[in-house]
């Protein structure tokens, strides 16, 4: 996206690199979203210009005249959703994975933020109820846990897993029970987190002494164990694919996870004393 609001791509020409198609209509954007084989585009004016393959969202002609007044998009894998100024939802891509919200269209009203695993969504209402859709396994049936989800402040997602932080600090988890929609296994301490964090397959949490939790998959972040013992004064954590860094006041980091995407940090310990 340029200064003057216009768009150059590149790339696979299928997957969004080539927009040459609607290249007249790159005005004035002010936002941009990707699934992992599309494009939108948010206009000055509210409207929606999409590009790439079709059943991944590049095709949004079936909802056209219903995105205005378009406040936001959010990108699953293969889908778009988009919160409008009157606080409904518009979706569109593959209907099995979040482009059909159909079944759940008379409740998607007064949203206020969106979320997405990759293959579902989750919206939180202005009541701090939330309503979810797609994938079943991936996070888009929430109904086992629905009646906890209430005062919802914010939701964090794995590819397949949703994690929920209510007011109180407490945390809900549903879809994916090895990518971190189970957290039964941690639920006593998450009472009162300070921060939710997520990787492809695992969550983190930040306590509120400073320390850290994990759950989801044990090999690709979900598990701590290792390192619990230096998870003291954690101030922030981040999350990679299959790993999870934490700096912890001192300066020091702290990784875990998979090795070799990250979470094996000891060829450069030292220099990350200087953090």
């Amino acid at each position: 996206m340029l200064a003057d609001g216009s768009v150059v791509t590149w790339g696979r020409r299928e997957s969004g690199g080539d927009s040459s198609a609607v290249q007249d209509q790159l005005r004035s954007v002010q936002q941009l979203q990707a699934t992992t084989e599309a494009f939108a585009a948010i206009l000055s004016d509210g409207s929606v210009v999409t590009w790439g393959c079709a059943p991944s969202g590049g095709d949004s002609s079936a909802v056209q005249d219903q995105l205005r007044a378009v406040r936001q998009i959010k990108a699953a894998q293969h889908a778009f959703a988009a919160i409008l100024e009157d606080g409904s939802v518009v979706t569109w891509g593959d209907p099995d994975v979040g482009g059909d919200s159909s079944a759940v269209q008379e409740q998607l009203r007064t949203v206020q933020q969106i979320q997405a695993t990759s293959l579902a969504f989750v919206a939180i209402l202005e009541d701090g109820s939330v309503v979810a859709w797609g994938d079943s396994d991936a996070g888009g049936d929430s109904s086992a846990v629905q009646d906890q989800l209430k005062c919802v402040q914010q939701v964090q997602a794995t590819g397949y897993a949703f994690a929920a932080i209510l007011v109180d600090g407490s945390v809900v988890t549903w879809g994916d029970c090895e990518c971190g929609g189970d957290s039964s296994a941690v639920r006593d301490q998450l009472r009162t987190v300070r921060q939710v964090l997520a990787s492809h397959r695992a969550f983190a949490a930040i306590l509120p002494d400073g320390s850290a939790v994990g759950w989801g998959d044990p090999d690709l972040g979900g598990d701590v164990s290792e390192v619990q013992d230096q998870l003291r004064n954690v101030q922030q954590i981040q999350g990679a694919m299959y790993a999870f860094a934490a700096v912890l006041a001192e300066g020091l980091v702290v990784t875990w996870g998979s090795p070799s995407a990250g979470g094996d940090s000891s060829a450069v310990q030292d220099l990350l004393r200087i953090l």
